[in-house]
């Protein structure tokens, strides 16, 4: 009887241990950081952030140089303002797409989900095809390249660095879709797709703003 009692006291001394452990393996699972964000969400802010610091730059740059001994092919005659505002319309849609992407994986509705995935990545794959074209326009059209001036040299810069990050969330979103595809049911990271989306979004908002600044205060 004295060591069965014992035993009981063994056993419910071990219960704080195991609820500790049951307790740090769910933390381990939603990655915490110590401000009580997901890391993943955390490391996104603080690439967004420095992202910040980036374009800020290369639009200053532009804004510098887009008149200074200007050569050549000038803002004015080169930049077709009807195309590229339907590029900017796409590129707003997708983030629509992008935020019920993320209402579906949250309602695990997995068809849903998977389709306006698939709008996002192919809504960036329009934007990057209307900036193909204008790119090519300027070079074969227009004789606007690179090293033919300095408005040339900042433009290119400023929204081909843009158009990279545009890339990289394309495959980002594409990658997701091929991971629902295969685990079917199985997937549904909301966060991943949380993280995803403020990633897009905030590419969607970096160009409303080289649309305004570098596009349309040309006509101011």
């Amino acid at each position: 009887m004295l060591d069965t009692h014992h035993a009981g006291h063994a056993g419910h001394a071990g219960h704080p241990g195991s609820a500790n452990a049951h307790s740090d393996g769910h933390e381990g699972h939603a990655h915490p950081t110590n401000t009580g964000v997901d890391n993943r969400k955390f490391a996104m802010w603080t690439l967004i952030a420095s992202e910040c610091f980036l374009f800020g730059t290369l639009i200053g740059n532009y804004l510098i140089h887009k008149s200074r001994g200007v050569s050549g092919p000038t803002p004015q005659q080169v930049y077709q303002i009807d195309i590229t505002t339907l590029s900017t319309f796409d590129l707003l849609m997708s983030s629509v797409a992008m935020v019920l992407a993320l209402h579906y994986c949250n309602e695990k509705k997995l068809r849903l989900f998977q389709f306006w995935t698939a709008v996002v990545a192919i809504g960036g794959l329009i934007f990057l095809g209307f900036q193909y074209h204008e790119f090519s326009t300027f070079v074969l059209k227009d004789g606007l390249s690179l090293s033919t001036n300095i408005f040339g040299s900042s433009f290119y810069l400023l929204t081909g660095c843009h158009g990279a990050h545009v890339t990289m969330g394309v495959i980002w979103m594409l990658a997701i879709l091929g991971t629902s595809l295969v685990k079917g049911d199985k997937w549904f990271n909301s966060t991943m797709v949380e993280v995803a989306g403020l990633y897009w979004h905030f590419v969607d908002v970096v160009w409303i703003i080289i649309f305004t600044v570098v596009y349309l205060f040309v006509y101011v």
